[in-house]
């Protein structure tokens, strides 16, 4: 048992609770910090596509922690959380270490649902970590290599064809990817690669619908016609089972089945159930089983201790979406009060400041709704998407390196290097122009917090 005296434990590793860490360290926190996720790497999940696709490598999407935290003062431990006791201030570890605190931030995220799906869980691949992106790899290339070693045209059809469950944002980059990716892998090894398909299956009567990415559905409809294959559509289907050969789905009261070797998941979140099992009131939950958090994102039964992600939900703003850019501003709100608290100043509400939406919409094909006032597109949209993540990326020297390397092989080898100079001079211009006016824009706020 260690020193519980002026502890603070982090438990996940995710853009809220590695970015909590990150800002504790720069911000001199007083007392020790100690970070505890059960893998071995932190995820960038924005990217994770480039990871996939090649554009990126591990090293770039998916860093070590002791890399990030090298010279931070962060105590990393890497192993599994078994039970949060609040009333004594513990968190028990599935090692059999056991870690006391005088504060405690959760950042545990959410987990597939697979709404009791049959098979869903069995053999729909999820997409969230570094080994997903790789088994689907390895499934997808031994799949276009048995296609093309087979003179059974309907075995060929079934391995060539991907289900994607789930018309949201994630849904709608995976297939957008696949569109782009999977043509490109089969020509290469000689097939033709008409033959691929990539089919999304959404429950819903529109895709990107009810969330933040609403104002880019009209681009995206048009973009996912426009990649190497087409996406086939099919709305209002209601996947009822997976098998590792097909899927079976409801459309229009009628049960249908669609041949297909892959069925990827991207639909649907349901809250970790370590957070489920804490000693918190139903008065203090949403309905999906989210801790309800104070403005200054502590937990109102417990003010030691304070959420963020996935896993919360603010009082005061319940549609926050769950993404990059919110759980980032979490995590500089967390630890900004954190330090307030050890110094006994007063704490400040959290402001989260939506700078608009970006989705990929092929390999070099993006969309970004910019403050939600304007929407870029193409090329230019892929290039502000590369940027504004790059600027997300945790810890300068990770981020000065990749995005030095990017710049180099992104914009100056491919862009200024190609025959269009003129035009993607000017687009690379305005990129840089947009990128160096978000950073006055983000410079002045933090002046003002000061």
């Amino acid at each position: 048992m260690n020193n519980p005296v002026y502890q603070t434990v982090i438990v996940g590793g995710g853009f809220t609770g590695l970015f909590t860490a990150l800002h504790l360290s720069r911000q001199n926190y007083p007392r020790s910090v100690i970070l505890i996720d059960r893998g071995e790497r932190f995820c960038f999940r924005p990217l994770l596509y480039e990871y996939f696709s090649g554009d990126m490598d591990a090293q770039q999407v998916v860093p070590r922690f002791e890399e990030l935290l090298r010279g931070s003062g962060v105590i990393f431990v890497q192993d599994s959380v078994q039970s949060i006791d609040l009333h004594q201030r513990q968190v028990q570890l599935a090692s059999g270490d056991c870690y006391n605190y005088s504060n405690l931030v959760l950042a545990l995220g959410s987990v597939t649902n697979y709404f009791g799906v049959e098979g869903a869980k069995e053999y729909a691949f999820p997409f969230w970590t570094q080994e997903n992106a790789i088994a689907i790899d390895k499934h997808l290339r031994n799949c276009l290599q048995q296609a093309l070693n087979t003179e059974d045209s309907e075995k060929r059809r079934q391995l060539l064809t991907v289900a994607i469950i789930g018309g949201g944002p994630s849904g709608i980059e995976m297939a957008a990817s696949l569109a782009d990716l999977l043509p490109h892998w089969y020509e290469g090894l000689g097939g033709l690669k008409e033959e691929v398909r990539v089919v999304l299956l959404n429950q819903g009567k529109e895709i990107l619908k009810g969330d933040a990415y609403d104002l880019l559905r009209e681009n995206a409809l048009l973009e996912l016609q426009k990649r190497a294959v087409k996406v086939e559509m099919l709305m209002e289907a209601k996947a009822t089972a997976v098998r590792p050969d097909s899927i079976e789905y409801k459309r229009d009261g009628k049960l249908e089945k669609l041949l297909a070797s892959t069925t990827i998941w991207t639909t649907g979140t349901s809250t970790n159930p370590l957070i489920k099992d804490l000693a918190v009131g139903d008065e203090h939950r949403t309905k999906q089983d989210r801790l309800e958090v104070t403005a200054t994102m502590q937990l109102p039964e417990f003010p030691e201790v304070f959420a963020g992600g996935d896993c919360v939900s603010m009082k005061d703003d319940s549609s926050l979406p769950p993404t990059a850019q919110v759980a980032y501003q979490q995590g500089e709100a967390i630890a900004h009060n954190l330090k307030a608290l050890a110094l006994e100043n007063e704490l400040k509400p959290a402001k989260v400041n939506l700078r608009g939406t970006l989705l990929k919409l092929g390999l070099e094909d993006a969309a970004a709704n910019i403050f939600n006032t304007f929407e870029v597109k193409g090329e230019l949209g892929h290039l502000i998407r590369q940027s504004t993540y790059l600027d997300l990326l945790p810890t300068p020297v990770h981020n000065s390196k990749l995005r030095t390397k990017w710049l180099n092989e992104e914009v100056f080898q491919r862009y200024l290097d190609s025959s269009n100079v003129g035009k993607t001079a000017v687009q690379t211009m305005q990129v840089v122009g947009i990128a160096v006016g978000r950073k006055l824009l983000q410079m002045l706020g933090d002046n003002e917090k000061s």
